[in-house]
Formats: structure tokens, sequence, C-alpha cells
């Protein structure tokens, strides 16, 4: 059983306004990343980790069926997040691993979860990263037994330092394609959110 988790906690700093609620095609941002995530193949739960205008983010993204963890420590920066969602798996999930998705970034390609599922229930070893083009990016898969290794960083940043310094907890997903992009900045918006 592989449990999603959307991390969508950050206070959008860089864009000036809550990026979460950011009109995207018919939906939200986060409503997009959200949409996606329910829909990828060999994911069983979906749960969305909130922080920053909580309560608006609650009222306008429809997250009808998805755990909802709430990060109060979200200015602490991503590993925040990371650790509040795994241990809310942890408590509450009985699922084996972990698809880590970032909640602004919309794109992800369905296939490219789909081959790290199938590596994840095939290999042991426990983090499946996708390499776009030589670049590791994201989703991550993390099996349940490095959760609490995950759960000991700080800082802004995720688990990509921990993985690089441990090569042989590491499976690499080849992708031809680019990775999915981050919308942080007005311009990332501009040239990102669907037309019509």
């Amino acid at each position: 059983m592989i449990a999603a988790i959307v991390l969508a906690a950050g206070g959008s700093r860089r864009l000036g306004r809550p990026k979460q609620l950011e009109p995207w095609g018919d939906t939200t941002l986060l409503g997009r990343v959200v949409d996606e995530a329910r829909a990828l193949p060999g994911i069983d739960e979906v749960w969305v980790v909130l922080g920053a205008n909580l309560e608006q983010v609650m009222e306008k993204v429809d997250l009808e069926g998805c755990g909802i963890i709430e990060n109060p420590e979200w200015e602490d920066g991503f590993a925040s997040s990371l650790r509040v969602g795994l241990d809310a798996l942890t408590r509450l999930s009985k699922a084996e691993a972990a698809l880590i998705m970032l909640g602004d970034q919309p794109g992800v390609l369905p296939e490219v979860v789909a081959e790290l599922v199938s590596v994840a229930r095939k290999r042991g070893h426990p983090a499946i990263v996708p390499k776009y083009r030589y670049v590791r990016g994201n989703p991550v898969i993390i099996k349940r037994s490095l959760w609490e290794r995950v759960m000991s960083l700080t800082g802004d940043e995720g688990a990509r330092q921990l993985l690089q310094a441990h090569p042989e907890w590491v499976d690499e997903v080849w992708v031809d394609s680019l990775p999915p992009r981050d919308v942080d900045t007005a311009s990332d918006v501009e040239e990102l959110r669907p037309r019509g």
C-alpha cells in the first residue's frame, strides 16, 4: 500500500499571496495537484499537509477523500512538513511507502509514478527517485523503513541531501522528459497556468 503526501503548508513568500489558492483551470493550484494525486496509478491514499492560510485552503480547495494533516510549525521550513506528514502516516495509515509530492508542482506524469511504484514493489531499496535527463526530481517514494531517518531532518531542505549522501538507499528511475516545474513566482504562474 502506497500513500501520497502532498506538501502544501508553505507561506508562499516569493509569490506574495497563497499559492495554494491560485486559480488553476477550473480549480486552484493545490486543487489541481490533489486531483492529479487522486488519479495516480498505484496510490491507495492521499494525505495533504497544510499550514499557512489553513482555514482559507480548507474552505476553498476540494480535499474530499484526503487525510488532512496540520503542520503548526510550517514556518520552520520544508522538513517540518515532511516530518508531520510521515509521523501522521506512521500513526494513522497502514501504508508501507509514501509518495512525496509538492503542492506547488502540477503536471506530475502518471507514467512516471507508475514506474516508481513498479520499482518500489520489485526492489528492496528504501527510496525511489525519478531522474529526469540526468537531474533528480520529484515526486519520490520513501518506504516506511526510512521514515524515521527522514523525520530527523530540519530546515528548508527535503530528503535530497540525505539520499545523495546514501546512494546505496536509492533506486533511480530514468525519465526521458523534463521534470515538472514548481510554481513559486508571479512569472511561474503566468507561464505555467493552464490557458482557457
